[in-house]
């Protein structure tokens, strides 16, 4: 097992650690565009899945400027976090080593979460919630939109 084959997983897991549903839906939007995973997509090829990683991130990007929403490292964000960086990291990993791909994602995304918010707390405090929140979202969008995109193939037609 080398880092660099997990390399994907655990920049995924980054991305989870600030947009806990952002990397299953890159990675649901590569597959609707003809992308293949590395590593197998249990969940993710499943229709009911598909729409609602989609339905999920765009919310999460959505509520994320509300006033009520909810840090990410309470228990619930958390949770979303270890699923979704999970889920995304084995799918990164090379054939064989998906459970290595999920460990190192979920390792990279939950102690990030803290780091993440405390940068997040700061830029509110500058520009406030929703202007902190566009510009969080551009960096973790544009972010999980290379990282699949390097990632996975074209599949063949």
């Amino acid at each position: 097992m080398k880092l660099p084959a997990l390399l994907p997983s655990l920049l995924i897991g980054a991305v989870a650690s600030s947009r806990s549903m952002t990397p299953m839906a890159t990675i649901t939007t590569a597959r609707l565009a003809g992308r293949q995973a590395p590593g197998r997509l249990l969940l993710l090829d499943r229709p009911l899945f598909r729409f609602g990683a989609l339905l999920m991130g765009l919310g999460e990007l959505l509520g994320d400027k509300m006033k009520t929403a909810p840090d990410r490292t309470v228990f619930l964000g958390l949770t979303a976090r270890v699923a979704s960086a999970g889920i995304a990291g084995a799918a990164l990993a090379p054939e064989g080593q998906a459970r290595a791909g999920a460990a190192v994602a979920v390792a990279t995304a939950v102690p990030l979460a803290y780091a993440t918010l405390a940068v997040r707390k700061q830029a509110m405090a500058r520009v406030g919630q929703t202007r902190s929140g566009l510009v969080e979202d551009a960096l973790v969008v544009a972010a999980a939109t290379a990282i699949v995109a390097l990632t996975m193939r074209a599949t063949r037609g």
